[in-house]
């Protein structure tokens, strides 16, 4: 490790789908300080789901500035950033200021335009460039559809003052004062733009999706002299920026081939590091960055569910039957097994291995002897099926898992993580500081400010283990379980 002063922190800005926080740490990876902003969610038409790219930067910048006020902007060395993937931002870059509303990952108005790029042939070539598949979670699609459909954006592009990218790029454009407006190579891996072996723009997608190169961010490195900000007093270095499912896998110091960490958020992603070579998934699971350092792109295989700790915020403020997420534990625990409830939450439509965006739920095993406490668990043990769908398509793509790590703001449920383990059987270790997301962008940012030589210096000086969970049910009640959730979901696929 370089010379460092005891008192050198990194100041983390995690920009997630339903918050954004700033967090503080220290070089062994303790939280100094936090601060949160809610972000609002819209909902405009079904399907569509909205941001105010405005709002997210206010929130943002609040939130640097009141950790700054409490730990003070001398003891910075530098600033790491991570953030929701896929969603769309769109501003003018004259005024600074937003020009739409910023289409969420989870947005599912382009549905129909994907549909139609697969009944046209394109799945496969768009597959083997970018290790996607043709779904509205994506961005190219969301930016085409912006250019469509809202005139002010349309004005923009053809008057020269149009800027696009993610949300990362949108905050690093804010926080340098327009000075930078880029991207790194994780979040554009995600976009259905770039070469996943390139990790560039790709020209043939930009002419197939229709996204004219000039509003597009420059791609850079996870790490390194990215921006600097003087919104903290002076000028402080923007050295670490990723992907929020990137960042968690560096978080959990999945380093290595076959490593691999599941994050419990919103939804719930899964990536398993593959090494130097870009993987290509038989099994619909998707090919990513997981970073790129000096120019030399990582790669992961990843499964997304759409849907997991928003099926609990569905329980509260759609069915009314929680107060607040932390009493699914309890209630799990109040009955025995689910009274044959099984719940797929498609709520957001089916993310891997399926790749559905017109699914529906459905709530199946109902009785008139079923209570709340058994939709409550059918709720958490959801979260355990659709992991193992993953871990067993990564199975079948020549990965298979000997451990799962996982995070998230669900893991701090104990019932949860028992349950994962049930139903996969495997360990499931938690580690000890949960903000694995924020934790990862701050150990790049330690790495792009040289406070650290590499990411496994980074790794063991900041991450650390808290406990694990094993397996505690046998093959047999575990393989029924797998039954009757694959029977449900076949339910869900042929409606």
């Amino acid at each position: 490790m370089s010379a460092q002063k005891a008192d050198d922190l990194i100041l983390v800005l995690d920009a997630g789908t339903t918050s954004t926080r700033a967090i503080a740490f220290s070089l062994s990876g303790e939280i100094v300080a936090s601060a949160g902003r809610a972000i609002t969610q819209h909902y405009p038409q079904p399907g569509w789901v909205e941001h105010d790219a405005g709002e997210i930067w206010r929130a943002s910048r609040d939130c640097l500035i009141e950790v700054t006020d409490r730990i003070g902007a001398p003891r910075i060395a530098a600033i790491g950033i991570t953030n929701q993937r896929e969603t769309v931002v769109l501003w003018d870059r004259t005024t600074g200021e937003p020009l739409a509303p910023a289409i969420v990952w989870q947005d599912r108005r382009t549905a129909d335009a994907c549909a139609a790029l697969k009944t046209a042939g394109y799945e496969a070539m768009v597959q083997a460039r970018t290790g996607l598949l043709l779904d509205p979670y994506f961005s190219g699609t969301k930016l085409r559809w912006a250019l469509d459909n809202w005139p002010d954006v349309a004005e923009a592009e053809r008057d020269g003052r149009l800027l696009a990218g993610t949300v990362e790029s949108w905050l690093i454009w804010k926080l340098s004062a327009g000075a930078r407006h880029i991207t790194d190579a994780t979040n554009a891996s995600r976009t259905l733009l770039a070469g996943l072996d390139t990790t560039a723009w790709d020209d043939d997608l930009l002419a197939l999706f229709g996204v004219p190169i000039g509003i597009l961010p420059e791609i850079v490195d996870c790490a390194g002299a990215l921006a600097t900000t003087a919104l903290l007093g002076g000028q402080t270095p923007i050295t670490g920026s990723a992907g929020d499912q990137q960042a968690a896998a560096i978080g959990q110091a999945c380093l290595s081939p076959g490593q691999l960490k599941a994050t419990y958020g919103t939804g719930c992603f899964l990536l398993a590091h593959a090494g130097a070579v870009p993987p290509q998934s038989t099994h619909r699971l998707l090919s990513t960055v997981a970073w790129r350092l000096d120019g030399v792109a990582a790669y992961a295989l990843e499964g997304a569910i759409f849907t997991a700790g928003a099926a609990v915020q569905w329980l509260r403020d759609g069915l009314g039957i929680i107060a607040n997420s932390a009493e699914t534990e309890a209630l799990a625990r109040s009955v025995p097994d689910s009274g044959g409830v099984v719940f797929v939450p498609a709520l957001a439509g089916m993310g891997a291995p399926h790749w559905q965006p017109q699914a529906r739920g459905l709530l199946t095993g109902l009785t008139a002897g079923v209570s709340k406490a058994h939709i409550a668990r059918a709720t958490l043990e959801a979260m355990g099926q659709q992991t193992a769908d993953l871990v067993e398509a990564l199975a079948a793509d020549g990965v298979p898992a000997a451990k799962l790590r996982v995070d998230g703001g669900m893991v701090a449920n104990d019932w949860l993580c028992q349950d994962l383990a049930d139903s996969l059987g495997l360990e499931v270790a938690r580690p000890r500081v949960i903000e694995t997301t924020a934790l990862g962008a701050a150990m790049l940012a330690g790495v792009g400010a040289g406070l650290f030589a590499d990411l496994a210096e980074a790794a063991s000086a900041m991450a650390a283990p808290d406990r694990s969970f094993v397996p505690m049910i046998d093959d047999a009640e575990r393989a029924g379980r797998r039954a009757r959730w694959a029977r449900a979901v076949r339910q869900v696929l042929t409606q």
